[in-house]
């Protein structure tokens, strides 16, 4: 009895660490009230009110290489804003609270293109790019999104870092390409400039 049970142990044990992912992502799926998750290791990050983790200049990591193809097709390096501050949004059209953040996104966007910001958006967990697209169309979204239906982009943020953990999750890079700040909730205008504008004015 105890060797037919062995290959049944095996194969749990093999299988644990796809489906931990898996349960992840299924957990904290459209969450609107995940603020106290961590990085996990040393992050060194301070967690502020609404929502809102930010690591001091000399602490932070670099971000992961960030590419592939947009929903329109394209391809698209998120290395390439290297000297631009870069935001970076986890979204998916069937997602409530994305779509109530959404036209602040836009918003925002547009506001601080000038000053040397660039918004990405990483769709995920939408099966087919129509729905994502019709989302970006009626919110107006004027900036270009991954297509990363099974969220191997968010899985490329190593641990120790403000890695985005739900979604919406945003997460914002400086200039030199670090990590700097990241929410686990869905964000106002408000609360977005309070991410951005510190980045900005920095030098």
């Amino acid at each position: 009895m105890t060797y037919a049970r062995a290959p049944r142990r095996r194969f749990t044990l093999l299988a644990a660490p796809a489906a931990a992912v898996a349960l992840a992502l299924t957990l904290t799926a459209c969450g609107g009230n995940d603020e106290k998750v961590g990085g996990g290791g040393s992050t060194n990050f301070v967690s502020g009110s609404g929502g809102i983790s930010t690591v001091a200049k000399g602490d932070r990591k670099p971000a992961p290489k960030l590419d592939g193809e947009t929903l329109d097709g394209k391809q698209l390096d998120v290395a390439d804003f290297k000297g631009k501050v870069v935001v970076l949004n986890i979204w998916g059209s069937w997602c409530g609270p994305c779509r109530g953040e959404a036209k602040y996104f836009a918003q925002v966007a547009k506001e601080t293109k000038d000053k040397g910001v660039e918004f990405v958006g990483i769709n995920t967990r939408d099966a087919q790019k129509g729905p994502a697209l019709s989302f970006e169309k009626d919110y107006g979204v004027p900036y270009p999104s991954f297509f990363d239906p099974t969220g191997k982009l968010m899985l490329r943020f190593p641990k120790g870092t403000l890695r985005p953990q739900a979604i919406p999750s945003t997460v914002v890079l400086d200039r030199e390409g670090k990590i700097a700040a990241r929410s686990l909730v869905g964000l106002d205008a408000e609360r977005l400039h309070k991410m951005i504008d510190p980045l900005i004015a920095e030098k």
